[in-house]
């Protein structure tokens, strides 16, 4: 891979800056925050025509084509200007698990409703009970699943359940009879997270996305791309928080002279750089891994992970520490990025989940008759 933004990939983050900047403002996040949702129509439809909904999938299914770099790019951004609602969701949970999993009529119809913007999608991942089994003219889902993002956003979910030790994907409109979606506490307030409780949902053989070691393996590759999305998107997180803290340690006076000058906040803001470019460089690795379908993918993935996890949480303690104790206030904006920081750092597994990945990922390949591994993860 080469180690910079191509001139298209530039032009591209530099649009990004400039649409989010514009179009949701930190006043615009506040404001979604206090909705059901986090979700505004009318900031989702600017997003779609900018082509931002369909940014991860083929021009035939009315996407832009574009690669996970590329993909990465949009999400330092989005991640730079704390979007709320269900983008990430959709684009990197939902519509990449019909990608891996769907059959070419499945990805026509879902995909090319998300890419025009007419559709939002979640993921349910195995985090609960959910269970699947034959039904007349299909499949009947009953159980309980949580932390499934934007739910109540979503037109409808991807919904992992089991039968026995067989895993299986499905599509479950969010009006479906038996569906009830509830809202529980979360810490960041942007994206919101619920509770999915399935009485006797009845899912059409159409709507079965896949079965067995099909269904593991699109989920895992489903996961595998989000986690690198989400990676990058805590990148623009911390960049933007990192800014914060240095716009502040200009303007902010003591003694006489603004507190950049001490070399102890000289410091805390080096770290920041440090932490954020690395970071960086480790989000769009794993990004190019997972696009080549390089060998060391999915150990490229834990790393950009178990990094960011630590360094976005790092960075906002380092920039709290910068603005003293208004740093903690509501009015102060760096906590709503650190509220975003502890939520991603959980997401998809933590650095210690994924230096364990790591490890296990390494014994396979010494050892490669050991057990494998799945990349499915908890949030």
């Amino acid at each position: 891979m080469q180690f910079g933004l191509t001139e298209t990939q530039q032009v591209l983050k530099n649009s990004a800056r400039e649409f989010f900047s514009a179009e949701c403002p930190i006043g615009e996040v506040r404001r979604l925050m206090e909705t059901d949702t986090a979700y505004d129509a009318a900031l989702w439809q600017k997003m779609a025509q900018q082509g931002w909904t369909g940014i991860l999938f083929a021009e035939e299914y009315g996407g832009l084509g574009l690669g996970l770099v590329e993909t990465a790019v949009a999400l330092e951004e989005m991640g730079r200007a704390l979007l709320p609602g269900p983008y990430f969701s959709t684009v990197l949970m939902a519509g990449a698990a019909i990608v891996a999993a769907g059959n070419a009529e499945q990805k026509r119809k879902h995909l090319s409703r998300i890419s025009m913007g007419e559709a939002r999608a979640t993921l349910a991942l195995p985090e609960g009970d959910v269970r699947f089994a034959p039904a007349a003219g299909g499949f009947s889902l009953d159980g309980r699943t949580l932390f499934v993002p934007d739910a109540a956003a979503a037109d409808f979910v991807v919904c992992a359940a089991r039968r026995g030790d067989d895993l299986g994907l499905f599509i479950v409109p969010r009006d479906a009879q038996g569906l009830t979606i509830r809202l529980m506490p979360a810490l960041d307030e942007t994206r919101k997270l619920y509770e999915l409780v399935l009485a006797g949902v009845h899912v059409a053989a159409d709507d079965c996305l896949a079965a067995g070691n099909a269904a593991q393996a699109a989920l895992d590759r489903a996961i595998a791309i989000a986690t690198a999305g989400l990676a990058a998107e805590m990148v623009g997180g911390m960049q933007r928080v990192m800014e914060i803290a240095v716009e502040y340690a200009k303007a902010r006076k003591q003694f006489g002279k603004p507190i950049g000058q001490f070399q102890a906040v000289q410091h805390l803001c080096a770290d920041m750089l440090l932490l954020t470019e690395s970071s960086r460089s480790a989000a769009y690795y794993a990004a190019w891994a997972l696009q080549e379908n390089s060998a060391d993918a999915a150990t490229a993935v834990s790393i950009a992970k178990a990094y960011a996890s630590d360094a976005y949480r790092e960075v906002g303690n380092r920039a709290i520490q910068v603005h003293g104790g208004m740093g903690f206030t509501w009015e102060n904006n760096v906590h709503l990025y650190y509220k975003r920081a502890k939520a991603s750092e959980l997401m998809f597994g933590d650095a210690a989940y994924h230096r364990e990945r790591i490890a296990r990922l390494a014994i396979d390949t010494l050892c490669p008759h050991s057990n494998n591994y799945s990349t499915s993860a908890g949030k």
